[in-house]
């Protein structure tokens, strides 16, 4: 792309020091040869309005945002996309030439992207989907599956209100089930996605019994610290197709990237292997 200043973009969260998306968006930068930057920023929640207006004067072309400050940006914005709408977050930003903002929502492509990238012989409409969690990772799993025309969508999580709200705005093509029942509905899913933080790097065990697991399911984990859960590990025993959740990081990425610097990247084995470096 031509240009007269060098575009910079990066990624807003408190905390910031994990993100893997400097080192994911240099990557991509590198590979074009593309002159511009991209930079994680620690921003306190009191903060953040001032800084988001304060950067398409810096030249920031746009950022992507993260907890937790995905809710509070949209009322920051001038516009937010419908998919934002829908999901209640933003995750990503764009600076236009206006001077105005508009927020975004990628999580939802990210996931069903990397989920079609996976296991490509996934029908949509093969069989109920049981997804385990109800929290701002979820809403963007149930908007792009219900979107992707799943017939069913069976919901647990460990505090089952949360996933009652869920059903109350997303519809009856919800099914909400007590967390205690969790190892039950599994045995329904053609699909199986862990939305909890359960089974990360440092967080409790998923301690959901996974016996009754399809072998023609296909089962995806959020989580990509570490790459391949206990969940995925399991699901792989048994015969399942197991999708892991660094592709939905870079799928997310994907439009963000474009929209700033004028390339659509791709996600390949170079750009997994980068972040895995």
């Amino acid at each position: 792309m031509t240009m007269t200043k060098i575009p910079l973009a990066g990624v807003i969260g408190c905390p910031i020091a994990q993100s893997k998306s400097p080192q994911l968006h240099r990557h991509w930068l590198q590979q074009h040869g593309i002159a511009g930057h991209y930079i994680p920023m620690h921003v306190e929640p009191e903060d953040l309005a001032d800084a988001i207006r304060m950067m398409p004067k810096m030249g920031f072309v746009g950022a992507n945002v993260t907890i937790p400050h995905k809710e509070a940006v949209m009322d920051i914005a001038d516009q937010v996309t419908d998919r934002a709408k829908v999901i209640g977050a933003a995750n990503t930003l764009i600076f236009r030439e206006d001077g105005s903002i508009l927020a975004d929502n990628t999580d939802g492509y990210g996931f069903i992207t990397n989920l079609h990238q996976g296991a490509p012989n996934w029908d949509p409409q093969s069989g109920p989907a049981v997804v385990l969690g109800a929290g701002g990772a979820c809403r963007a799993v149930v908007a792009s599956l219900l979107e992707a025309g799943v017939p069913e969508i069976l919901l647990t999580n460990r505090t089952r209100e949360r996933a009652e709200q869920l059903r109350s705005e997303f519809g009856d093509r919800i099914r909400v089930e007590d967390w205690i029942q969790a190892g039950n509905i599994i045995e329904e899913g053609a699909l199986v996605v862990n939305t909890t933080s359960l089974g990360m790097t440092g967080k409790p065990r998923l301690r959901v019994p996974l016996d009754g697991l399809r072998q023609d399911a296909v089962v995806t984990d959020l989580i990509y610290a570490p790459l391949k859960t206990e969940l995925l590990s399991y699901a792989e025993e048994v015969g399942c197709t197991v999708v892991d959740g660094l592709g939905m990081l870079l799928h997310q990425a994907v439009p963000g990237f474009e929209r700033w610097f004028g390339v659509r990247p791709e996600v390949d084995a170079d750009t997994r292997a980068a972040l895995l470096a």
